[in-house]
């Protein structure tokens, strides 16, 4: 079996070891290194991340001390996580959609009309233009038309959101930049930025999404190249950000002549309370470059995004994605283009959007019932939440607890100027309701126990915040 990528930051306080030791536990504890599986010898993995042997080897060494590993002279190292309980691991460790929604009849009958249509199939087959399959880019430029300066837009299809992000470090950053995120952030794009060599600036995020007074603060302190935010269920915390703050946003990008990245690939996925227009319908000077991708509403593994921005940004993308990939795999955009053509996608949006607010919904109540937590958002739509335990409450110590029964990714997996000990992330898309509860319960029971372990760090509880 592949190991999963593992993405190690020199830019990060944390030492390498320890971040390598907690990449893998996390994998572990996610699934995607499952109970049994062999892992490369020190040597080996110490090659292919660039890294000496010894922090290979330190990090194996705490992940034995901790049980998640079996070293055998002469075999190899092996994972070791069994299930617990008798049963299947809980994991909320992924923001992903539930496969058992899937319209699997719909997606074979797609590929059945392809191939028997030779000439279609072929085409699909060949090398094509970088910007991609072009009835998918007008199918997504036509989301745009009553967009300001809609004509002076372009349309790139990307490797999905990760390539988009990835491809905008490459074209706009340079080693030293600074680069303005939110904080907390999702994992992938923190990690991009800091592999371009990007200086990073975390502006805390509230319960309405990232803070507008503390980006000002910044932005008359700084000059940074790039500001990236998630307007719409922000990963990991799930806020939005109201229409005012939007706008307040977008002048001071325009003030300060910062390029603005909006990132909306959660956008679809609204349960409750009414849509707000995107930074990029919002804005009157066309600068604004908006990334989208099909894979949190469709299929995240056919790898499909999306960039629309001003042709001259589209150009500097296109190059930087010529020379990464030469092009999407047009197979992948071909299904995903019949799939909305068809409107099989509108009937299966509205299957993901009931199936996720009974899902958000199971979660609110099983938080609502767990008195360890000191405060939980309350997003209206996507898929994950954020959830502050009492003071002193280490979500790491947590999540140690509950190894192979429950697994869920610690605030400090998506820190950017601050730790987040005691805060964590659920993602609730891909769980049924009572594996919710029940996954819940389990993280409710190992935060009390870690409680009762020092109480006296808990002389004043903290009430929660709604």
């Amino acid at each position: 079996m592949e190991l999963p990528a593992i993405s190690l930051s020199p830019h990060s306080g944390e030492p390498l070891y320890r971040q390598l030791y907690l990449s893998i536990k996390s994998n572990i504890h996610s699934g995607a290194m499952p109970d049994g599986m062999r892992l490369p010898a020190t040597r080996e993995l110490a090659v292919s991340l660039g890294v000496n042997r010894a922090t290979v080897a330190a990090a194996y060494e705490l992940l034995e001390n901790e049980g998640l590993l079996n070293a055998h002279v002469g075999r190899g190292t092996f994972v070791n996580c069994p299930a617990g309980d008798g049963g299947e691991l809980i994991s909320f460790a992924s923001s992903r959609p539930a496969d058992e929604l899937f319209p699997m009849a719909t997606v074979t009958e797609i590929l059945r009309e392809a191939s028997a249509r030779p000439e279609t199939l072929r085409t699909l087959l060949q090398l094509g233009s970088t910007l991609g399959y072009q009835p998918l880019i007008e199918h997504i430029a036509s989301r745009f038309d009553g967009a300001p300066h809609a004509e002076n837009q372009g349309v790139l299809i990307s490797s999905g959101c990760q390539q988009a992000l990835d491809l905008l470090a490459r074209a706009f950053v340079q080693p030293g930049d600074l680069v303005m995120v939110e904080d907390p952030v999702y994992p992938g794009l923190r990690e991009v930025f800091h592999r371009s060599g990007a200086r990073l600036i975390g502006l805390p995020v509230t319960e309405i999404g990232l803070d507008v007074g503390s980006l000002d603060l910044a932005l008359r302190r700084e000059r940074p190249r790039l500001l990236l935010v998630t307007p719409d269920f922000q990963n990991p915390t799930g806020a939005t950000l109201p229409i005012e703050s939007r706008r307040s946003v977008l002048e001071l990008a325009r003030q300060h002549n910062v390029t603005l990245v909006e990132i909306a690939i959660y956008r679809d996925l609204r349960y409750t309370g009414s849509d707000l227009p995107s930074l990029h319908s919002l804005d009157h000077t066309g600068a604004v470059v908006h990334i989208g991708s099909f894979s949190k509403i469709a299929f995240p593994g056919l790898r499909v995004g999306w960039v629309c921005a001003p042709r001259e940004a589209i150009e500097r993308l296109a190059e930087a994605k010529q020379w990464s990939d030469l092009h999407t795999d047009h197979l992948s955009q071909y299904i995903l283009h019949e799939f909305a053509r068809s409107g099989a996608l509108a009937v299966h949006r509205k299957q993901v959007l009931e199936a996720g607010r009974q899902r958000l919904s199971a979660t609110v109540a099983a938080l609502e019932g767990t008195p360890e937590v000191a405060h939980f958002t309350r997003p209206e739509g996507g898929m994950s939440l954020w959830v502050t335990l009492r003071a002193g409450i280490d979500s790491e110590r947590v999540l140690d607890m509950v190894a192979g029964r429950v697994s869920f990714l610690p605030g400090a997996a998506f820190a950017v100027s601050r730790r987040h000990a005691n805060s964590l992330r659920l993602s609730f898309a891909g769980l049924r309701p009572a594996a919710i509860h029940k996954g819940v319960g389990i993280i409710g029971e190992a935060a009390r126990q870690a409680a009762a372990a020092a109480p006296e760090r808990y002389a004043t509880p903290h009430m929660a915040i709604v």
